[in-house]
């Protein structure tokens, strides 16, 4: 089976560091109040702009500040190591489809984040950095099973026949919708998987 793996909020943990510095952009930068606790109203992954209000120059020269200190400071999901490590086991491969930016001043995102990879002990076949269109990566890789935190992606995937994993967070977890493979760990994303294999 070749697994699909998305890295922001599925595999590691980047929303804490996101926020910690765009709440110091915001206030430092642009002079504005801070903004907490939204992110249960925010159904996309444009959650930035949507929180703070940010127009398009505001959002990118935020990245151009901060998004290296962002992707450095990203922690691992509790048992990622141990599931991705499984699944060479069992005979798998495995493709990380990120939508990270790769054009950003002073950050070498595949760097940094082949480091993070390699230091938490996750393998992989493949890394595939500024994937926009996940869906298209996913066809054109020939993508099994894709895990997943952005539930319209998993929709998409789902109406196209790729089976997925939902990895539940605070911008999904109010999504009712009853057909998408809902997960809260990798634990769960590891018996999910059994159940499709």
């Amino acid at each position: 089976m070749r697994i699909g793996i998305d890295i922001d909020d599925t595999a590691v943990i980047t929303v804490n560091s996101m926020l910690k510095y765009a709440d110091q952009y915001n206030k430092e930068v642009l002079g504005k109040d801070e903004i907490k606790n939204s992110l249960g109203l925010i159904k996309n992954r444009y959650y930035l702009k949507a929180i703070y209000g940010w127009n398009d120059k505001e959002k990118f020269d935020f990245f151009n500040m901060y998004y290296k200190n962002v992707l450095e400071e990203c922690k691992p999901m509790d048992y990622v190591s141990k599931v991705c490590n499984q699944f060479k086991e069992d005979g798998n491969e495995i493709y990380f489809i990120t939508a990270r930016l790769n054009n950003i001043e002073n950050c070498n995102t595949e760097e940094i984040t082949k480091k993070t990879l390699q230091e938490n002990n996750i393998p992989y076949d493949k890394l595939i950095i500024n994937a926009s269109d996940k869906i298209e990566a996913a066809r054109k890789y020939n993508i099994d099973l894709f895990i997943e935190d952005s539930f319209e992606t998993c929709s998409q995937l789902s109406e196209i026949g790729i089976n997925n994993i939902l990895m539940t967070t605070k911008m999904n977890e109010q999504i009712d919708e009853g057909k998408i493979i809902r997960v809260s760990n990798w634990n769960e994303v590891y018996e999910e998987y059994k159940k499709l294999k």
